[in-house]
């Protein structure tokens, strides 16, 4: 299920991303791709003031970025996409905007609040790696005698 984001919603909310910092969007739009690759979900995110707007270089084949003109807003962006999308169900819209949320639920789109989705993003992974051994640890390896025997016979070593 992809998700369509009000960008600066969403970094409105970050406990480690500030508007006022100059790189924000590409703050966010770096947490977007490390949710990509934990969760395989799609994210268009949306953001206000891009001069000339549309489609930013900082897309990725799973994370498309775009900015709304100086003359539009991601608003109005985010509400003419949702009146477009195809497969509208599949789709989970990212806002603290009643009019964009309220045009994603008249549109029968999953909703979720800025705040939670921001919380979504500070998840550490679900399935994390077991930890590597400590190196100086000796390892709990229980072979028998004729385990020992079969790899020395693998290794062609004299028994």
């Amino acid at each position: 299920m992809p998700y369509l984001i009000d960008g600066h919603n969403l970094i409105g909310q970050m406990p480690d991303i500030s508007l006022g910092d100059p790189n924000d969007e590409a703050m966010l739009v770096q947490k977007l791709i490390a949710f990509n690759a934990r969760t395989r979900k799609k994210c268009v995110v949306v953001f206000d003031a891009g001069v000339p707007g549309g489609l930013s270089r900082m897309s990725t084949k799973q994370v498309q970025v775009v900015f709304a003109s100086a003359k539009s807003s991601a608003d109005f962006v985010m509400i003419e996409r949702i009146g477009r999308a195809a497969d509208k169900t599949q789709w989970t819209v990212v806002s603290s905007d009643r009019d964009v949320l309220s045009a994603a639920r008249r549109n029968q789109m999953q909703v979720m609040n800025s705040t939670d989705f921001a919380a979504l993003l500070e998840k550490p992974e679900l399935a994390k790696a077991p930890a590597d051994p400590d190196p100086g640890e000796a390892a709990d390896v229980k072979m028998t005698p004729d385990d020992v025997n079969e790899w020395l016979a693998f290794f062609d070593r004299d028994q």
